[in-house]
This record gives structure tokens, C-alpha cells and sequence, in this order.
């Protein structure tokens, strides 16, 4: 089977992972305060962008994700930095010199340390008033050069991050806190896609989305898995359906003007996750586990994209995260092949997959695990790792 035309091949990256946190941001703080390690100047993609779109457009992958960090062009409230936003239409236009569409993501877990300090998403203002504000100056600032655009990075668990134990800025652990920001993503970044939509490019949502497998007939497994589908699953992919927002802990609310905010439903994929006697587990049970935490088995990405049709029939969708942190990349090549037949299997079985993004071009600084951990198809050094092959075969076929 050929790949469908016009089938997206291409990379994700974020701004704090590959240009180090920008010191307005809540995350530069949250290094010095010692809750993680310092990024630095993550892989030096703020210099180096000409060279990696050039090995990315060899490699026959001409879609890549960015983003362009909030706390940058925007360090202070209202007040907008000429130089920050200069250099990221420089990096746009490289991209484009370079064959490769640039993908913008306006919020990838950072944000400006004055937002964040004044509740962040907590507020509902802040949502209607400075996101709505940062949304349209992206739009008119940026929607030129911008070739897609996917507004905010796995919107289902920002809340866990940030409010729920995750470890993220304010690092506050409280369940109607999370509760309030589960519900306060979901609208900004839905509402954010009706507006980047008016600029003519695509817009994709990133969803991080897992498979939970029941691996028993228990009542609390069965209980289990369908909590997991309510929180993580059902809010994005419900208000997008059916302009309806339900959030556990929260009253439902009615945006039907928010239904079919996307033009492709976007996710990232790591893992799957069993669910035995209520708990979750590593699945399938003799998978290699990630540095992350988490089982690797490529075969999982089937059952993420049967659930996504059943639940979204005939809407288009893209893999926008795939890859494996390893050291081993002989094993990183296997574990693309196999992600590879499984997007083919979905696409003969008539999913309408339109493109897969590989997590990530070059290895960059991975949060709480600093440099330590390797998704990258490319080295620091930007040597080209075999692995990448196996996409460029796949790509330029």
C-alpha cells in the first residue's frame, strides 16, 4: 500500500525543550527554585533552526511543530518584545525556505510567570481577556508564515500538571482547582481554534491520549477505565462533537459554537495503559518500560486511533506525537517500523489518518529528566541517527 497523497510527515518540538526556558516564564523560575533541572539553552535550536530544517527537509520530513513561547513576546503584561517576536518570524520564514510547514503551538505547559502569578486559567478573565488578546496577536502577527497551527499541547492533562500533583508550576495539588483548569483549557483552546481558523491554515488539536485496557472483569477495573475515558478522553473530544463541555467535579456547559472548532483531531501517543483489580498498570504486561515511567508497545496506537473513529467518525486525524526515549536506537528503529504498519493497518481498515509527527527531531531537554533521555532522530550534535531512515523511507516513498 502507497501512503496516501498529501500524507503529513513531520517532527514536534516545543520552545522550552529546544531553546531552553525564556526567563519571563513561570518555568525558568520553577529551575531556579530547584523543582527541576535548568534547560539552558535546550538544544540550541535558537540558533541552529536554518541547519535543522535543512536535515528535517532532507529527510523528506516538511511538516515540523513549534512553538512560539508566550513569556517571550510577551514578558510583561501588555508589553510586547520587537527582537523575540522579530526572531521567531525568522525562524518561520526558514522553514518555509527550507520546504518545511511550520506547525505553530501557542502554549506548550509554559506560560509567563505574570500570568501564571495573577491564577493563570484559574481566572476566567484571563481566558476571555489576556489568552483572547496573546490568541489574536499570534493570529495577526504570525498567521503569514504560520502553515498550521495546533493551540495548546495535550489541553487533557495541563490540569493534572499544574493543578493536580503533576509537578508543574504553581504545583499545586487540589482537586477543584483541577477541576476549574481542565474546564478552562479545554474553552481557550477551542476557542483559540475558531480564531487561528480565520487566519486559513489548519488547525489540529493535542490530545494526550492513551488506550485504558481492562484486564479483568472486577467492578473497580470497570469503574476505573470508565473514569479514565471521562476525564482524559471525553472533554475535548465532547465539546468538539457535540458543543458540550463535561468535565468531571464541574456543571456541563453548552458552547455549540465550539463544535468542529478543528479541522483534524491531533494527539500524542506514549503508551497504553491496563487496568487490573482498579489500578493501573504497565500493558501489556512484558513491555519494555520508558525511562518515563510508562510501557512501550507501538501496537497501542491501533487501539487509540479504532477508539478516536468510534467516537469521532469521519474525522480526519493526525498522529502528532509518536516516538520512544531511548538510548538504543537500533530499538527506536523497530519501534517506528511497527508504529508505521500500524498506521497503514488503520489507514486500510479506513481511518482517515492524514499525518504522523515524530516526537522529536533532535534531543532536547526533557523536563524533570533534563537532557538524560533521548527521543531524537538527530543528536545535540545534529548527527542524523539510522533511526531517521526509517521515516525518510517511509516519507520520500
Amino acid at each position: 500500500m502507497d501512503w496516501p497523497d498529501g500524507f503529513m510527515w513531520g517532527t514536534g518540538a516545543s520552545s522550552t525543550q529546544c531553546e531552553g526556558a525564556a526567563p519571563a516564564s513561570d518555568w525558568w523560575q520553577w529551575e531556579r527554585d530547584g523543582h527541576a533541572p535548568v534547560s539552558g539553552d535546550g538544544n540550541g535550536f535558537a540558533h541552529r533552526y536554518a541547519e535543522d530544517f535543512a536535515l528535517l527537509a532532507g529527510l523528506g520530513l516538511t511538516h515540523h511543530r513549534l512553538s512560539i513561547e508566550w513569556a517571550r513576546i510577551e514578558p510583561e503584561r501588555g508589553v510586547h518584545d520587537a527582537d523575540a517576536i522579530a526572531h521567531y518570524r525568522r525562524v518561520l520564514s526558514a522553514a518555509r525556505d527550507a520546504g518545511v510547514v511550520p506547525w505553530v503551538c501557542l502554549h506548550h505547559f509554559t506560560l509567563p510567570r505574570w500570568f501564571n502569578e495573577a491564577g493563570g486559567f484559574l481566572v476566567e478573565s484571563h481566558r476571555t481577556d489576556e489568552w483572547r488578546r496573546h490568541v489574536e496577536f499570534v493570529a495577526e502577527t504570525f498567521g503569514d508564515l504560520a502553515g498550521g497551527w495546533q493551540p495548546v499541547n495535550e489541553t487533557n492533562y495541563f490540569g493534572h500538571a499544574a493543578y493536580g500533583g503533576g509537578g508543574w508550576p504553581p504545583g499545586r495539588h487540589d482537586r477543584d482547582e483541577r477541576a476549574l483548569a481542565d474546564e478552562a483549557i479545554q474553552l481557550a483552546n477551542a476557542e483559540a481554534a475558531l480564531r487561528l481558523r480565520e487566519t486559513g491554515a489548519p488547525v489540529s488539536s493535542i490530545f494526550g491520549l492513551s488506550a485504558f485496557v481492562p484486564l479483568d472483569n472486577e467492578p473497580p477495573t470497570a469503574s476505573t477505565v470508565e473514569r479514565l475515558y471521562d476525564s482524559l478522553w471525553a472533554p475535548g473530544l465532547g465539546l468538539f462533537r457535540d458543543g458540550v463541555l463535561r468535565v468531571p467535579g464541574r456543571d456541563p456547559i453548552e458552547r455549540p459554537d465550539l463544535a468542529g472548532a478543528f479541522d483534524l483531531i491531533g494527539f500524542s501517543f506514549y503508551a497504553n495503559t491496563g487496568v487490573r483489580a482498579g489500578h493501573r498498570v504497565v500493558h501489556p504486561d512484558d513491555a519494555p518500560v520508558s525511562p518515563l515511567g510508562y510501557g512501550i508497545a507501538a501496537e497501542g496506537l491501533g487501539l487509540v486511533l479504532d477508539e478516536l473513529h468510534r467516537r469521532v467518525p469521519g474525522t480526519p486525524l493526525l498522529v502528532a506525537e509518536f516516538g520512544v526515549g531511548t538510548d538504543d536506537d537500533e530499538f527506536r528503529a523497530g519501534y517506528l517500523r511497527d508504529g508505521l504498519a500500524v498506521v497503514r493497518d488503520a489507514l486500510q481498515r479506513g481511518i482517515d489518518v492524514r499525518g504522523l509527527f515524530h516526537w522529536t527531531a533532535v534531543d532536547n531537554y526533557e523536563w524533570f529528566h533534563g537532557f538524560d533521555v533521548s527521543f531524537g532522530i538527530i543528536d545535540a550534535d545534529r548527527n542524523v541517527r539510522p533511526s531517521a531512515h526509517v521515516l525518510r523511507d517511509a516519507a520520500l516513498s
